[in-house]
Order: C-alpha cells, then structure tokens, then sequence
C-alpha cells in the first residue's frame, strides 16, 4: 500500500513567494516564452519530464509552471550550499543516482496518486550539453504504476554559460515548450521483459521530448520521430 503525501505547510508557503519572484528573475535577465499550456492537465497527477541541460532548468519550470509542482532531485543537491537552502525551503524528493531506489519510486507514486504534477528529468541528471542523453525508465515505472500522463517539457535556452550572459546584458532568450500528454503503453512480464519493456517506453517518450527541441537538443534521440521504434 503506498504511503499518503503530503506537503509541508511551511514548503506551500514558500512556493507562493519564491515562484514568483523567480518568475521575476527570469523575465528581467531574458525575453520568456512558454507555448503549450492548453497540453496542462486542469486535474489529477501526471509526470512533467524535462531536459536538463543545467541548473537553471527545474527552477525555471517550476517558476512557470501553472501551480507549484513537486520535483525529483539528486540526493546531491541538498549538499551544496545555496542548492540545499533553496531545495530545503521548496521541498523535494530525493533521488540516489546509479542505483535502484525503491522509497524514491514509492514517494514519487504517492505523490502521483495524491494529484500532484511531479517534475522529473529522465536523463537522470544535468547533460551539460544541449544533446538528450538515454532516459532511465524510472520515469516510465512511476507512470505505469500510478497510471498517469507524462507532460513532455522542451527547455530551451538554459545552457551552463547562461547565467554569465544573462548577467553581462545578452539577455538571452529562453523557451519553455510543452507538449501534449503522453500515454505510454501498459507494461507487463517480470526480470528481463519488464526492464526492456520500461525502457521501451521511457525511449518513446523521449522521443516525444526530442520532437519539441531543436535539432541540436535532441542528442542520441535526434535520428527517429516519437511513434518510431529504435
């Protein structure tokens, strides 16, 4: 049986003012674009996988977002001065990288079920470059097992030498494209079977992620369209 989410008081408190403010930010250090919003759910829970390229990725969507999501993030984070402050007062779930992480599936599940949009980048971590890395197929467990949509996000714009640019007045134009849902195929089978058939799936939705950037964003998806097989 999975657990009951909730969030924090304190943590909704604090997402009303700094989204916001960092909305403000944004708009100040660069021209905004956001196109697809009629592809947001009005209700119930569903996944909003992203590129990540850098830093400013999460906080920019999260910014723009029509209501505050929850967020997945490497364990990392909270480690890192300035980082931690900032994923402590928001709030989050934590994510060990590289290995199989049975509570984080099982919050971010709860968090699903709950109702909550929950912000996730599949790749597992930053890319540094613009060009998609394979997704990990916790994404695709997490909607299967929740039976929810995953809301394709295209970040464009938010590469490591941004915030220099942004600050020795470039203004550097972002973009925030999202795309409609996608509803990923039921997976069945145990060990082996399963494990393709999820990563299977999260590579669909990559694809369906890659359609929404541009050509030099699209790394390892860059050769096939979403309804593709690879």
């Amino acid at each position: 049986m999975t657990a009951e989410y909730r969030v924090p008081f304190h943590n909704r408190v604090i997402r009303g003012l700094f989204r916001p403010l960092f909305r403000l930010v944004f708009h100040l250090f660069s021209p905004v674009t956001i196109s697809g919003r009629e592809n947001v759910p009005s209700r119930g829970g569903y996944l909003i996988a992203i590129n990540h390229v850098s830093t400013y990725d999460p906080p920019f969507v999260a910014a723009f977002w029509p209501v505050a999501p929850e967020a997945v993030g490497a364990v990392e984070i909270w480690s890192r001065p300035g980082q931690a402050q900032l994923a402590r007062l928001y709030g989050g779930i934590q994510a060990h990288r590289g290995e199989y992480d049975r509570r984080l599936l099982e919050t971010m599940i709860a968090a699903l079920q709950a109702g909550r949009p929950l912000l996730i980048a599949p790749e597992g971590g930053r890319s540094h470059t613009p060009g998609l890395r394979q997704g990990l197929p916790g994404v695709a467990y997490a909607a299967d097992k929740a039976a929810v949509p995953i809301i394709p996000v295209g970040v464009v714009g938010t590469t490591r030498d941004y915030f220099k640019r942004a600050t020795h007045g470039e203004r550097p134009p972002l973009e925030m494209r999202i795309g409609e849902p996608v509803h990923l195929p039921p997976v069945s089978g145990h060990g082996a079977e399963r494990r393709a058939a999820l990563q299977k799936n999260t590579d669909l939705l990559m694809r369906h992620l890659a359609a929404l950037l541009p050509s030099e964003y699209r790394g390892v998806y860059g050769l096939s369209e979403p309804g593709e097989a690879r």
